[in-house]
């Protein structure tokens, strides 16, 4: 089911709601991480003021330019995945009328929109701090570190791929628990990829809709 609902969630994200979804996620995804650049070296700029220290401009740029590159890193994922879980209910609605047009789904609303965003993102930053130092710990290991975040981001992803669909049809069964791993955990795996990132967040999204609505298709 899992593998199924993957590929057919392929072809979805290049559904013309799913690219202006797209544009809409790196555009104010790239916007916040402007701001917190410009943030940064604001505050740098300052402390070095405030200490009195001499020049300076280029330490400022180059701790700036470290901090929002780790940052990135750590928080693309979370950010995107909140950013588009605000506009998702266009592209969902395309990928239902396109596989399932008989599916009756309830709109979610604007308010549950911001509520989910606004989770999701508290959620998964809350989550990998909590893991931080064992993302450290487990570094020797040479594998440790990474599949420990794939496991772990796996859940948070599979929960928020739930919670962006599920609630549109509340008279379906839910994501069995194991399938939204492992929807959670190829959603994550995409996230690792260049290029593919840009396109994870929607095809995560096709993929939920897939997983829930496939199920009522096979029975």
């Amino acid at each position: 089911m899992v593998l199924t609902a993957a590929l057919r969630a392929f072809p979805s994200i290049f559904h013309g709601a799913a690219l202006r979804l797209m544009g809409k996620t790196l555009i104010l995804t790239l916007l916040l991480f402007a701001l917190l650049a410009a943030a940064l070296w604001g505050g740098f700029h300052a402390l070095r003021l405030w200490l009195g220290w001499g020049g300076g401009g280029f330490a400022e740029a180059t701790a700036t330019a470290l901090i929002v590159v780790a940052a990135g890193w750590l928080l693309f994922r979370a950010t995107a995945m909140a950013v588009m879980g605000l506009f998702a209910d266009d592209m969902i609605e395309a990928v239902e009328r396109a596989d399932y047009p008989h599916a009756a789904a309830r709109p979610v609303g604007w308010a549950r929109s911001l509520r989910f965003a606004l989770a999701s993102l508290a959620r998964t930053i809350g989550w990998n701090l909590v893991a931080l130092p064992a993302y450290v710990a487990l570094l020797v290991t040479g594998v440790g570190t990474i599949g420990l975040f794939l496991a772990l981001n796996a859940y948070l992803l599979g929960r928020d791929m739930a919670d962006m669909v599920e609630p549109r049809h509340p008279a379906l069964p839910p994501i069995p628990r194991g399938s939204r791993w492992l929807i959670g955990l190829v959603s994550a795996l995409a996230f690792l990829i260049p290029v593919a990132n840009l396109l994870a967040p929607i095809f995560s999204a096709a993929m939920a809709v897939h997983m829930l609505l496939g199920r009522k298709t096979r029975s």
